[in-house]
C-alpha cells in the first residue's frame, strides 16, 4: 500500500464507516481492516490522516485512526516467541520517529491514544531499540508548553510506572539508570519551575488547575524512580525534592477545590501523592531520610487534624496515615507515639473518626454492594480510610499493645453501652466496636485461614457469645444489615481461633442468613459457610459429611434462592459455597441432584449469554464438573442425558465464540468424553475436524484445555481420528506446540498420547518426521524444560516400542546419534527430571536401554557404565535443579494454566496416567532383572562393566539385585 491520496481517501471512508451505527456498514469496515492491516504502510498512512488538516477529514475520523493505530501496535509491534514479525523495518523506524511529536501536538483526545500507542512500543523497544525516546521527551519539558508537558509527563510515567513493581535485576537497573542520567536532572528542573510558577499564580485558577495536574505527573515519576533503590542523583538532590514536598502538603487554596463532594481534586491528588512518596522513603530510605522526617510527621498530622470526612478526601487520608504507620513501625521511631496524650489523640483525631461508619459509606453498602465486599472481605481497600486506620491500630499496637488495648477498649464499652441503650439509634456503634475488636484482636491473618494471631488481651470468644452470637441468633435477617455484617465477619475472621463447636453451631444461623435481601449480609453468610466447610480441627472435617447431608436441602434451596435476588445473580460468593456443598457430599449429592442439576443447567444458559463475573462463572463450570463426576458414577447412562442437555448450549457458546467460556467447554467435554462407555458419539466426532483447526491454536488461552480434549479423542477415538483423515491434522497441532517455549510440554503430552493410544501401524511413518522436528527444536532453541520432557519421551518411547528403533531413529538423522543423546541430553540430565510418575518412565526407559543386548556389546557400549552410573544415581541422589547460567527455567507447573486465564478446572483435570502401572511395580528391581538378563547373554561381561562404575553405585546395583533375588551369570 503506497501513500497517495487515493489510498488516505479509501481508509478515511473505511474509518468513517467503523463509526456507522448501522451493523451492515460497520462488520465490512472492519472486516476490510482487518485484512489489510499488515500491509506494509499502513501504520504511515494512519499517521499521515491524523496529521491531515482538510476538510475531508474529520476530527471523528483522526480518533478513529489513532484508535486503529495504538490497537495495531498493540497486537503487533511485538514481535512472538514463536511468531514472525508482521510489520515491516520501514513502518517500524518511520512509526517510532513520528509519533512523539504527533502525540505532542495533538488534541487531548488523540493524545491519549498515542500515548498508549508510545507506552506499548516503549515496553518492547526501551531502551535498547529506542535509545532517543527518553531524552527527546525530557528536551521538550524547556517548551513552556504545558499541553507538551503534560503528554510527555503522562507518557513518561506510562513507560516508567512499572518500576514501582518489578523484580529487581541487573538489566532493569541499567535501563532505569539511563534514565536517570537522561531524565533525572530535567524533572527535577521542571519540578523547581512548576513550584515557582505555583507561587507566581496563586490567583490564578486556570493556571494553578495545569500546575498541580502536573505536579501529579511529577510526583508519581518521583515514585517511580525511586521504587527499586535510592539513586546517587535523589540522594544529592534529597533537600531540594523535601522542600518543596512540605510546602506541597502545607499548600491551602481554594481556587483548587471541587465542588463535588466525591470528585478528588487536584490539590488532594498532589497531596496524596506527596504522602505515597515520604511513606517510601520513610519505610525504605529511613536513614537517610531521617532529617525531614520530624517536619513531615508535623505536616501529617497537622493535615489528618484539618482534613472533613467527605468522600474526596479519601485517598489522601489514606496515604497520610500509611505514612505514620511507616514511621511508626520502626522500633527507634516509637518515641514520636509513646507519650500517652499522643496515643489518645491519635485514637480520638485520626484513627475513631476514620473508622466510623459515614452516611457515604450506608450509601455503598446499599447501593455498590460488589464493591463494598471487595473492600471490606476481600481486603481490596488499601487506599480506604478504614484499611489505613486498621493498619496504625496494628503497627502502634506492636509498641503498646497494653496501651491501646485499654484506650480502645473503654471505647468498645461505651459504645456497645449506647447500642444497648438505644440499638435502633445506635447501631453504628455497635459496627464500630465490632470493627475496632477485630482490629485489636487480630494481630495476624491470611485468606485461608483468617485471624493467626490473637492478642490475648481481647477475650475473642467471651465476645463472641456476648455480642456477636445474639446477632446471628436474631431471626430477622433483614434488620441491620451492616451490623449483620460486621457480625458475620467477625465469625469469618476467627473462625480457626474460637472453639470449633460454637464455629459449627453457627451454621445453621449462617445459612439462614443467606435469604436475606442485603447482597453483602447473604455474600458474607455464603462466604462464612465456604470457609467453615474447609475447617478440620483434629484433621477431620468440622462439619462431617452426614451432618452435612442433613443441612443440604435447606443450604442448596437458600444459595439458589440468592442467586435468583436481583444483583447477585452472579454472586461468586454463593456460587462457591455451592460448589462446596456439593463437594463435601460426594455420592450424598445424588438424594439432591433433582434440585440442583437444573438449576446449574439454567444458569449455564444464562452466562452463555452474559458472562459478567470471571469467579462466578469458573465456580459454576466447578460445580457442573462435580455433578458429572457423582452423576455418572452413580447412574448408567447418565453422560448421554449430559450430552444431550450440554451440547446445545457448549454449540452455542462456540458458534458465538465466548471466549470466556469456551476454554471450560472444552473440559468439560473431556470430562465427557472419558466417561463414554461404548463407541464415541456423532456429536464428537463433528467436533473433531473444528478442534484441529490451525487458527483455533492460535489461541493461548485454548492451548491447555484443547490439548486436554484431544488426549481424550486419541485415547477413545483413535479408529476414528484415522477414519476421518485426521491423524496429520494432530501431528500438525504437535508440530505447533513444539515449537513454542511456552507450550512445548504440551506437545509432548499429545505425542505422549499418540505412542500409548494410537495404533503402532498408524504411526509408524510418521516417527521420522517426528524425530526430525524434536531434534530440530533441540538445535535452535534448547531449554532445561524441553530437555527434560525429550527424556521422559525417547524413555517412554524404549518402553512402548523397542529401544533398537528409538535407536534407529535418532541414528538415521545423523550416524552415532544416539551417542550424542546419552553424553549431551541423558547423562547431564537425567538428574534434573521431576515428577513422580516422569522419574519412573525415565528409570524403566533407561533401564531397557541398560539392557538391550545390541547396546551392550554394539558402538555405544562403552557408554553402558556411564548410563548405568546415571540412572542408580537417579535413584540415590537428590533431585539436581541448577539451571545453565542465564536460564530461567518455567517448571510446567508455574506456567499459568491458560496464559492468563484462570479457566482450570480442578474438578476436570486429567488424572496423572502412569503409563508403566501394571507393567513395572520397582524400577529397581526391573533394572536388576534387566541385569541378570543381560548377564544370561553375556556371561561374565557384565559384572565386569559394573566394576567401572563407582563403588557406592556397585553397592547399590549389588542390592537392587538382591532385592530382586536375581544373580550375575
Amino acid at each position: 500500500m503506497e501513500v497517495t491520496e487515493d489510498n488516505l481517501r479509501r481508509l478515511a471512508e473505511v474509518l468513517a464507516q467503523t463509526l456507522s451505527p448501522d451493523i451492515n456498514q460497520r462488520r465490512p469496515a472492519e472486516q476490510f481492516l482487518s485484512e489489510i492491516m499488515l500491509n506494509a504502510n499502513y501504520a504511515v498512512l494512519l499517521l499521515t490522516l491524523i496529521t491531515r488538516d482538510d476538510a475531508q477529514v474529520s476530527a471523528s475520523i483522526k480518533l478513529s485512526a489513532a484508535i486503529q493505530l495504538k490497537n495495531f501496535i498493540k497486537m503487533h509491534w511485538a514481535v512472538p516467541e514463536d511468531g514472525a514479525d508482521r510489520i515491516s523495518a520501514t513502518d517500524r523506524v518511520v512509526v517510532k520517529r513520528e509519533i512523539v511529536d504527533l502525540m505532542l501536538q495533538a488534541p487531548v483526545s488523540i493524545q491519549k491514544q498515542l500515548s498508549e500507542a508510545v507506552t506499548i512500543i516503549g515496553k518492547s523497544d526501551f531502551p535498547h531499540q529506542w535509545q532517543e525516546l527518553i531524552p527527546y521527551m525530557a528536551e521538550k519539558f524547556k517548551s513552556g508548553n504545558f499541553n507538551i508537558i503534560n503528554g510527555v509527563l503522562q507518557t513518561s510515567y506510562s513507560v516508567m510506572r512499572r518500576y514501582e513493581f518489578e523484580n529487581k535485576s541487573d538489566t532493569l537497573w541499567r535501563e532505569i539508570k539511563f534514565v536517570l542520567d537522561n531524565f533525572a536532572q530535567p524533572l527535577t528542573n521542571l519540578f523547581v519551575e512548576l513550584m515557582k510558577f505555583a507561587g507566581e499564580n496563586a490567583n490564578n485558577p486556570e493556571g494553578l488547575k495545569i500546575i498541580f495536574s502536573s505536579l501529579v505527573y511529577v510526583g508519581k515519576l518521583f515514585l517511580a524512580l525511586n521504587s527499586q533503590d535510592l539513586p546517587e542523583f535523589f540522594e544529592d538532590n534529597m533537600a531540594v525534592w523535601m522542600e518543596h514536598f512540605l510546602s506541597l502538603l502545607t499548600f491551602n487554596s481554594p481556587l483548587l477545590q471541587t465542588t463535588d463532594e466525591e470528585e478528588i481534586g487536584l490539590q488532594e491528588q498532589v497531596k496524596s501523592q506527596v504522602c505515597e512518596n515520604i511513606t517510601l522513603y520513610a519505610s525504605k530510605y529511613r536513614e537517610d531520610f531521617e532529617p525531614f522526617l520530624e517536619q513531615f510527621v508535623t505536616a501529617v498530622w497537622n493535615l489528618l487534624a484539618e482534613t472533613p470526612l467527605s468522600i474526596k478526601y479519601d485517598q489522601m487520608v489514606s496515604h497520610a496515615i500509611q505514612f505514620l504507620c511507616a514511621v511508626a513501625e520502626r522500633d527507634h521511631s516509637k518515641g514520636l507515639f509513646e507519650n500517652e496524650q499522643v496515643l489518645s489523640a491519635i485514637c480520638e483525631k485520626v484513627i475513631l473518626p476514620n473508622m466510623h461508619l459515614r452516611t457515604c459509606d450506608e450509601e455503598l453498602f446499599a447501593d455498590s454492594p460488589d464493591q463494598w465486599i471487595s473492600q471490606e472481605l476481600e481486603g481490596a481497600d488499601s487506599e480506604t480510610r478504614r484499611r489505613a486506620a486498621v493498619d496504625f491500630v496494628r503497627v502502634l499496637s506492636k509498641h503498646f499493645e497494653a496501651r491501646m488495648t485499654q484506650v480502645f477498649g473503654q471505647y468498645v464499652q461505651s459504645m456497645l453501652a449506647t447500642y444497648a441503650e438505644k440499638p435502633t439509634d445506635c447501631w453504628k456503634n455497635k459496627v464500630a466496636a465490632l470493627y475496632l475488636v477485630t482490629t485489636l484482636s487480630a494481630k495476624g491473618q491470611t485468606a485461608r485461614h483468617g485471624a493467626t494471631q490473637i492478642n490475648e488481651l481481647v477475650n475473642i470468644s467471651e465476645f463472641y457469645q456476648n455480642h456477636v452470637l445474639p446477632e446471628i441468633q436474631n431471626p430477622d435477617v433483614n434488620q441491620m444489615p451492616m451490623l449483620k455484617a460486621e457480625s458475620l465477619k467477625y465469625i469469618i475472621s476467627f473462625r480457626t481461633a474460637l472453639p470449633p463447636e460454637a464455629i459449627k453451631c453457627a451454621v445453621p444461623h449462617l445459612t439462614k442468613f443467606i435469604t436475606s435481601q442485603s447482597i453483602v449480609v447473604h455474600t458474607y453468610a455464603a462466604a462464612a459457610i465456604d470457609k467453615i466447610l474447609l475447617l478440620q480441627p483434629g484433621g477431620q472435617p468440622l462439619v462431617s459429611k452426614e451432618e452435612m447431608g442433613s443441612m443440604a436441602g435447606v443450604m442448596f434451596s437458600s444459595l439458589f434462592g440468592a442467586l435468583s435476588m436481583t444483583g447477585s445473580e452472579q454472586n461468586e460468593y454463593v456460587m462457591r459455597c455451592l460448589m462446596r456443598i456439593t463437594l463435601q457430599l460426594e455420592e450424598g449429592l445424588m438424594q439432591h441432584v433433582g434440585v440442583v442439576l437444573p438449576q446449574i443447567m439454567a444458569k449455564l444458559g444464562q452466562v452463555t449469554k452474559n458472562a459478567t463475573k470471571p469467579h462466578f462463572v469458573h465456580f459454576l463450570f466447578e460445580t457442573l464438573s462435580l455433578t458429572i463426576k457423582t452423576v455418572c458414577k452413580t447412574m448408567n447412562g447418565a453422560v448421554s442425558e449430559f450430552d444431550r442437555n450440554l451440547f446445545p448450549i457448549f454449540q452455542e457458546i462456540l458458534q458465538n465464540e465466548v471466549d470466556s467460556l469456551i476454554p471450560y467447554v472444552f473440559q468439560i467435554l473431556s470430562l465427557l468424553l472419558e466417561r463414554q462407555k461404548d463407541s464415541v458419539p456423532e456429536p464428537y466426532l463433528q467436533l473433531l475436524p473444528f478442534l484441529v483447526m490451525p487458527a483455533l491454536w492460535e489461541r493461548p488461552g485454548y492451548v491447555s484445555p484443547m490439548v486436554r480434549l484431544l488426549q481424550v479423542y486419541i485415547e477413545k477415538a483413535s479408529p476414528n481420528i484415522i477414519q476421518l483423515g485426521k491423524l496429520e491434522a494432530v501431528l500438525g497441532v504437535f508440530n505447533k506446540l513444539n515449537a513454542s517455549k511456552s507450550n512445548d510440554h504440551e506437545g509432548f503430552y499429545l505425542l505422549q498420547s499418540l505412542l500409548l493410544y494410537m495404533p503402532k501401524e498408524a504411526l509408524e511413518n510418521y516417527w521420522p518426521q517426528i524425530f526430525t522436528v524434536l531434534f530440530r527444536r533441540l538445535t535452535s532453541s534448547k531449554t532445561t524444560k524441553y530437555v527434560k520432557s525429550l527424556i521422559v519421551f525417547f524413555s517412554l518411547f524404549a518402553c512402548q516400542q523397542s529401544v533398537p528403533l528409538l535407536v534407529q531413529l535418532i541414528d538415521t538423522l545423523q550416524a552415532g546419534m544416539f551417542g550424542m543423546v546419552i553424553d549431551r541430553l541423558i547423562l547431564q540430565d537425567l538428574q534434573k527430571v521431576s515428577g513422580e510418575i516422569e522419574k519412573r518412565i525415565c528409570a524403566v526407559g533407561i533401564a531397557s536401554i541398560i539392557g538391550e543386548p545390541a547396546l551392550f556389546s554394539g558402538a555405544y557400549g562403552e557408554r553402558w557404565g556411564n548410563l548405568l552410573q546415571a540412572l542408580v544415581n537417579s535413584f540415590e541422589l537428590p533431585e539436581d535443579d541448577l539451571l545453565p547460567a542465564g536460564e530461567h527455567i518455567i517448571e510446567i507447573d508455574d506456567i499459568p494454566a491458560f496464559q492468563g486465564s484462570s479457566a482450570r478446572l480442578a474438578n476436570a483435570t486429567r488424572s496423572n496416567i502412569d503409563p508403566l502401572k501394571g507393567k513395572v511395580e520397582d524400577p529397581k528391581i526391573f533394572l536388576a532383572q534387566q541385569l541378570a538378563q543381560l548377564s544370561q547373554a553375556h556371561p561374565g561381561s557384565v559384572q565386569g562393566r559394573i566394576s567401572q562404575i563407582s563403588q557406592d553405585a556397585q553397592v547399590h546395583v549389588m542390592r537392587y539385585l538382591g532385592a530382586a533375588g536375581c544373580a550375575l551369570a
